[in-house]
C-alpha cells in the first residue's frame, strides 16, 4: 500500500470513530464472527442509497435506472423505507456520500476498488463494441480485428479500451469523448450513439451497461462484448455493491440478499440491455441466466 493509501485509510478509520461517537442513536453496536465489538453506522429502518442524480442506465432522481430498481427490490426484501443521497458520480463521490455516513450502500462498484469494501459481485460484464446492423462490423469481437483499421471508432478518453485501441493502431482515426463530465448536463454515451446512428462514426466502444442500454434505445444497433482481447488490459469486470470498511454485518446481509435474489437481479439487468457474462465469458440471456454471476 502506498503512503497516500495508508494515510487515506487512517483518515477513514478516524472518521468512523468520530462519527460513531457523535451519532449515538444511529451507531449500532454489533458483534462480528470473531466476537469483536464494532460500530456499524447503518440505518436500521431506511435503506439509504448513495446515487448519481442523472446517470442512466444506472440511476437518476426519477428512479428510472437499474440501480434504482435493484434498490427498490432490496428495500422491499429488507422491509425498509428507501431513501437516496444524490451526488454526481465523479471525483469526491465516495467521500461525500458513503464516506461521510450520509448513506449506507453504493449499488454498483467494480470488484477490487479499494475506495470501498465490496460485496460479492452480482453481475459480470465487459466493455462492448457497438455497430450498425448490416455494417459488417457487428461481427467484430475484438479491437485487434483488421476490419477496424481506418474506421472512425468512438472511445471515451481515459477508459481501459483506449489502451487496447492504441496498441491496435486505431487511435489515429478515433473520435474521443470526455470521461470527466457533469452528468447533469452531459452524456458521452448518448453523444457517441447519436453520432453512430447519424453516420459520423463507424462504431463505438462503451462500458457494457451503457452500450446495451443506449443501443436498445436507438434500435438497429448491435452490441458485442469485448472478451477476446489478447493485448492491453482485460475488459471484463465483476460488479458488486460498495459499503464502508467497518460494516461487516451489513456486507454479509447484502451478500445474502444477492444470493437469494440473483434471478430477479438478472432479470432487471437484462431488461435494461446489460450484456451479462458467465465465468467463461459466454453471454447470459433470459433463459440461461444463472444464480451466480
Amino acid at each position: 500500500m502506498t503512503e497516500a493509501g495508508r494515510h487515506r485509510r487512517w483518515l477513514f478509520s478516524l472518521s468512523i470513530l468520530v462519527a460513531s461517537c457523535a451519532l449515538g442513536d444511529v451507531a449500532i453496536a454489533q458483534t462480528n464472527d470473531a466476537g469483536d465489538l464494532s460500530f456499524e453506522l447503518v440505518d436500521p429502518k431506511v435503506l439509504r442509497v448513495c446515487s448519481d442524480p442523472r446517470n442512466l442506465p444506472f440511476s437518476n432522481e426519477k428512479g428510472e435506472g437499474f440501480e434504482n430498481k435493484l434498490a427498490e427490490l432490496f428495500a422491499d426484501k429488507l422491509q425498509k423505507k428507501l431513501d437516496y443521497v444524490f451526488f454526481p458520480q465523479a471525483t469526491g463521490f465516495v467521500r461525500m456520500t458513503l464516506g461521510s455516513h450520509r448513506c449506507d450502500v453504493i449499488m454498483g462498484f467494480p470488484q477490487g476498488d479499494d475506495l470501498v469494501q465490496g460485496t460479492n459481485p452480482y453481475y459480470r460484464t465487459s466493455y462492448a463494441l457497438v455497430a450498425k446492423a448490416g455494417s459488417g462490423l457487428e461481427e467484430v469481437d475484438t479491437l485487434e480485428d483488421t476490419r477496424l483499421k481506418g474506421k472512425h471508432v468512438g472511445i471515451v478518453a481515459g477508459t481501459p479500451p483506449a489502451t487496447n485501441m492504441a496498441i491496435a493502431g486505431l487511435m489515429g482515426d478515433a473520435k474521443p469523448y470526455p470521461l470527466m463530465i457533469d452528468t447533469r448536463y452531459d452524456n458521452s454515451a448518448q453523444a457517441m450513439v447519436d453520432d453512430l446512428t447519424a453516420g459520423k462514426i463507424d462504431a463505438g466502444v462503451l462500458w457494457g451497461p451503457m452500450a446495451g442500454f443506449y443501443a436498445k434505445k436507438a434500435g438497429s444497433l448491435h452490441v458485442t462484448p469485448l472478451v477476446k482481447e489478447t493485448t492491453g488490459p482485460k475488459l471484463v469486470y465483476r460488479i458488486g455493491m460498495g459499503v464502508r470498511g467497518a460494516d461487516q454485518n451489513w456486507k454479509r446481509q447484502l451478500n445474502k440478499l444477492i444470493q437469494e435474489n440473483q434471478g430477479e437481479i438478472n432479470k432487471i439487468l437484462l431488461d435494461f440491455g446489460v450484456p451479462l457474462l458467465d465465468e467463461s465469458d459466454r453471454p447470459l440471456g433470459a433463459e440461461t441466466a444463472k444464480k451466480t454471476p
